[in-house]
C-alpha cells in the first residue's frame, strides 16, 4: 500500500512540475520574439505571404491564445486579415476530459475570395503545386500504409458514442466581411457587418444567440439587411436540435423590388431530431410585405416519403397592395376592387408519401372555394375537388380603353404583337408527364357577359391523354353539356369535341356575349368536331366537324322578311305598298340545318324555316375568321302573308320564291345584312309568268273541252231522240266527265 501511496505521490509531483514548467515557460518566453520564424515557414509551406503586425498573447489560466493585426497575401493581393483573435480554454476543463471553451473572440475578419476569367477561386492557389514525382510517391505512401479500421468498425473502443461534454462561455464575432467577385460573370458578393453573439452554451440547454448581417450583390443589383435572435438547444449526441423565440428580420431593397424597401420577418419555433427523423414548426409565422403565412406543421420522415400533419393559412391579404410593396408591376383590372382579399387555408395529414389537403377553404375576393386535395410523391399524381360559390371573371379583366388617344395607344402593341410569332398553346412535355383527377364545380360563373349556373367539370389527365369527361351547366333557361379529349402524346395533338345544347336562348346570349341582336329563339345544337395542332391558328385551320341547330319558336330581329317578300309580290302585282309599320321583326317556327365544318369556313346547304304564309330556304357561308357571312335565302310563298293589298297572294304568285342575300360582317348587325335580292328577283319573275302562261294554257284548254263537250252531247241526244232513258243520259254526262 505504501508503494501505491508512493506511487500516486510522485505522479501528482510530476504533474504539479509539469504545470509549473508550462507556466514558467510561458511567462519567460515570449512568441513576438518567433514571428519571424513563423511567417517564414508560411511562406515556405504555403503561396502564402503572412504578416504579424500586431501582438501574439498567451495565458495559462486560462490557456489562452491572442493574435492582433494579422493578415495573409496571395500574389501580392490581400487573402485574409484579421484585427483580433481571442481563445482561451478552462485548463482545468481539459484535464477533466470536458473541454469548456472561456472566450471566443473573433474581429475584423477580411476575406476576399476572386475567381479569375478561367474560373479558378484564388484560394485554390495558396497551397503549391506538387514537384515532378512527389504525387506519384504520395500514391506509394499511402498504399504502403495499413488500412485503418473506421469508427464504425471500431465501435466503442473509439470512444465515439460517447455523449459530448462541451460548452462555451462567450462568443463574439464582430466586423467580419466576406468579398467574392468572379470576374467570368461581373457578379461581387459582398458579406459585411457579420456579428455573432453567444453565452452560456451547453449541450443539454437553452442558450441565447444573436446574429446580424448585411449582404450586397451587383448583378441584380440587391441587399439584404439581417437580423436573427433566437434561443437554441441542442443535445450531447447532436442529433436533436431546438429553436424558440425566433425573431427573424430581414431588409431586403434593390432591382428585384424596383428600389422599394421591403421586410421579410420569420417567428416561431422549431424542433428537429435527426435520429427519429421528426420536425416540428411551432406558431411559425413567415412575411413578406403584407403577406403572411401561419403553420403549425409535424413532419416526420426525411426521405422519399414524409408524412405531414398541421395547418397552414395565408392571412387576407390584398395583392394589389403586395405588388405595389414589392415594386411589381400593377395589375391593372377592369374593376379597381378585385384582388383587394385574398386568403387561403387548409389542414394537411395524409399518409407518408402522399400529403393530402383538407378543410381546403381558397377565397377570392367575394368567391369562396371550399374543398379538399392529395398530391402523390411516387407517381406525381394530383387529385382535387374544388367547389366555388360565384365568380366574375370580367372584373378581372384588363379596363377599355375609352379616349381615342389611348386606344391609339393600345393598337400599337397589338400590331406589334401581330406580327410576332404565334406561340404554342399547350407545353407537350408537362402535360406528358401530369397525372390529374380534378372535379371543379361553381355556382354561377360570368365570363365575357356570358352567365353560366351549376357548372360541373371532371378532368383527367394521364400520359399524355388529357381527358374533360364532364362540362356541364345551365345559362339563358336553357343547358350544355361537352366532352373535349386532347391527345398530346405526339408533337401535333389531337382535340376532339362533342357537345349538346338544349333550348337556349339565344337573344340575350348573343346580346351579352358579343352585343348582337339578330335572332331569338330557344336554341339546340349538337356539336361534333375534331382538330389538330398546337397553335390557335391551325387549330382553325384544321378544325373539321358538323353541327346541327334547331331553333323553335323564334325571331330574325332587326329585319322583316315579310317586308322584303311583299316588295316582289307588289311588283308583280304592279301595285304599290301601302302600309308603313312593319315592325322590326321576322317570327319564325322550326329554323333548322346543319353547318358542315371546314377550317375557319362553315357550310349551310339545307336551311330551312316555317314563316307566317312563306317557307324560308336557303344556302351559305359563315367565314369565322373574318366574322363574314354569304347567304342566299328564298322566300317561299305558301299562302297570304301580310294584310296589305300590295301583297295579295293570287295565282300567280303562289310557291313563288322571293329572293333575299344576307352579307357581310355579322358583328355589324342585321339591319345592313340582309336585303331584297333584285339581281335574283328576275328568275322570280320567269316563275311568275310560267304560272300566268300556265293558268292562260288551262283556261284556254277548259273551254275548248267545254266547247267540244257540248257539240258532242247535241249530236248524240239529237241521234237518240227524245226517248233515250236516263240512263244514257247519265252515261254521256260520266263519259264528258
Amino acid at each position: 500500500m505504501k508503494a501505491i501511496r508512493y506511487v500516486l505521490i510522485v505522479i501528482v509531483a510530476l504533474v504539479v512540475l509539469a504545470i509549473a514548467a508550462i507556466a514558467i515557460a510561458m511567462a519567460v518566453i515570449n512568441p513576438n520574439d518567433y514571428k519571424p520564424q513563423i511567417e517564414k515557414v508560411v511562406e515556405e509551406k504555403t503561396n502564402l505571404d503572412l504578416i504579424l503586425e500586431g501582438d501574439i498573447g498567451w495565458s495559462f489560466i486560462p490557456l489562452g491564445l491572442e493574435l492582433n493585426d494579422v493578415e495573409a497575401t496571395l500574389d501580392g493581393e490581400r487573402l485574409i486579415a484579421l484585427k483580433q483573435l481571442v481563445a482561451q480554454v478552462d485548463f482545468w476543463s481539459l484535464i477533466a476530459m470536458s473541454p469548456q471553451v472561456s472566450t471566443f473572440v473573433l474581429d475584423g475578419l477580411d476575406a476576399r475570395l476572386t475567381v479569375n476569367e478561367q474560373g479558378e477561386g484564388n484560394w485554390t492557389r495558396i497551397m503549391p503545386e506538387p514537384a515532378d514525382g512527389d504525387t506519384g510517391q504520395d500514391k506509394q505512401d499511402v498504399a504502403s500504409k495499413p488500412e485503418q479500421p473506421s469508427t464504425a468498425e471500431t465501435g466503442g473502443e473509439q470512444g465515439g458514442s460517447e455523449p459530448l461534454n462541451f460548452n462555451v462561455e462567450n462568443v463574439q464575432i464582430s466586423n467580419a466581411q466576406v468579398h467574392y467577385s468572379d470576374l467570368q460573370t461581373g457578379q461581387t458578393v459582398t458579406l459585411e457587418d457579420f456579428t455573432v453573439n453567444a453565452s452560456n452554451i451547453t449541450l443539454g440547454s437553452e442558450f441565447p444567440l444573436e446574429v446580424g448581417f448585411r449582404v450586397e450583390t451587383t448583378q441584380p443589383q440587391f441587399s439584404v439587411d439581417g437580423s436573427i435572435q433566437a434561443r437554441l438547444a441542442a443535445n450531447e449526441a447532436l442529433n436533436d436540435f431546438a429553436v424558440s423565440g425566433l425573431e427573424a428580420v430581414f431588409e431586403m431593397n434593390g432591382e428585384p423590388f424596383g428600389g422599394e424597401s421591403v421586410t421579410a420577418r420569420l417567428e416561431g419555433s422549431a424542433k428537429a431530431n435527426l435520429e427519429n427523423e421528426t420536425a416540428t414548426l411551432s406558431a411559425f409565422t413567415a412575411s413578406l410585405a403584407n403577406l403572411t403565412l401561419n403553420t403549425n406543421l409535424e413532419i416526420k420522415g426525411f426521405g422519399d416519403k414524409p408524412a405531414l400533419n398541421g395547418k397552414v393559412a395565408i392571412s387576407e391579404f390584398s395583392l394589389k397592395e403586395l405588388l405595389e410593396n414589392l415594386g411589381q408591376p400593377a395589375v391593372e383590372t377592369s374593376d379597381e376592387a378585385v384582388l383587394q382579399a385574398i386568403a387561403f387555408s387548409t389542414s394537411i395529414g395524409g399518409s407518408a408519401g402522399k400529403p393530402a389537403l383538407s378543410d381546403l377553404v381558397i377565397k377570392l375576393d367575394d368567391t369562396t372555394f371550399k374543398g379538399s386535395g392529395s398530391y402523390n410523391l411516387d407517381n406525381g399524381g394530383i387529385v382535387f375537388n374544388l367547389q366555388g360559390d360565384k365568380l366574375n371573371a370580367d372584373r378581372y379583366l384588363p379596363p377599355e380603353v375609352e379616349s381615342d388617344g389611348a386606344k391609339a395607344a393600345s393598337d400599337a402593341p397589338a400590331q406589334t404583337a401581330s406580327t410576332s410569332p404565334e406561340g404554342d398553346l399547350l407545353p407537350l412535355e408537362t402535360l406528358r408527364s401530369l397525372l390529374l383527377d380534378i372535379d371543379l364545380g361553381l355556382g354561377e360563373l360570368v365570363v365575357s357577359n356570358l352567365t353560366i349556373n351549376e357548372i360541373k367539370a371532371s378532368t383527367t389527365a394521364s400520359n399524355g391523354l388529357l381527358k374533360v369527361d364532364e362540362f356541364s351547366g345551365k345559362l339563358y333557361e336553357g343547358s350544355f353539356g361537352a366532352k373535349v379529349t386532347i391527345d398530346a402524346r405526339s408533337d401535333t395533338p389531337k382535340w376532339s369535341i362533342n357537345s349538346d345544347v338544349n333550348n337556349v336562348q339565344t337573344l340575350p346570349m348573343l346580346a351579352d356575349v358579343a352585343e348582337v341582336t339578330i335572332l331569338s329563339g330557344g336554341a339546340n345544337l349538337k356539336i361534333d368536331a375534331t382538330t389538330s395542332g398546337n397553335r390557335i391558328s391551325v387549330l382553325r385551320d384544321k378544325a373539321d366537324g358538323q353541327i346541327s341547330f334547331n331553333l323553335a319558336e323564334g325571331q330574325f330581329r332587326n329585319m322583316n322578311l315579310t317586308r322584303m317578300a311583299c316588295q316582289g309580290i307588289a311588283l308583280v302585282n304592279q301595285d304599290q305598298l301601302t302600309t308603313d309599320d312593319w315592325g322590326d321583326t321576322t317570327p319564325f317556327n322550326d329554323m333548322r340545318g346543319t353547318l358542315e365544318i371546314n377550317g375557319n369556313i362553315f357550310d349551310n346547304t339545307d336551311l330551312v324555316a316555317s314563316l307566317a304564309g312563306m317557307k324560308l330556304e336557303g344556302k351559305g357561308t359563315v367565314d369565322m375568321k373574318q366574322s363574314l357571312v354569304d347567304y342566299e335565302l328564298g322566300l317561299r310563298i305558301v299562302g297570304e302573308i301580310h294584310r296589305d293589298n300590295a301583297c295579295r297572294v293570287t295565282e300567280y304568285v303562289e310557291d313563288v320564291v322571293i329572293p333575299v342575300e344576307c352579307r357581310g360582317d355579322f358583328s355589324a348587325g342585321a339591319a345592313s345584312l340582309c336585303s331584297f335580292d333584285g339581281s335574283r328577283f328576275r328568275d322570280a319573275l320567269k316563275g311568275i309568268a310560267a304560272n300566268a302562261a300556265r293558268k292562260k294554257a288551262n283556261e284556254e284548254v277548259d273551254k275548248a273541252k267545254d266547247k267540244a263537250e257540248q257539240k258532242a252531247r247535241e249530236k248524240l241526244e239529237e241521234k237518240l231522240g227524245e226517248g233515250a232513258g236516263d240512263k244514257v243520259k247519265d252515261a254521256l254526262k260520266g263519259l264528258f266527265k
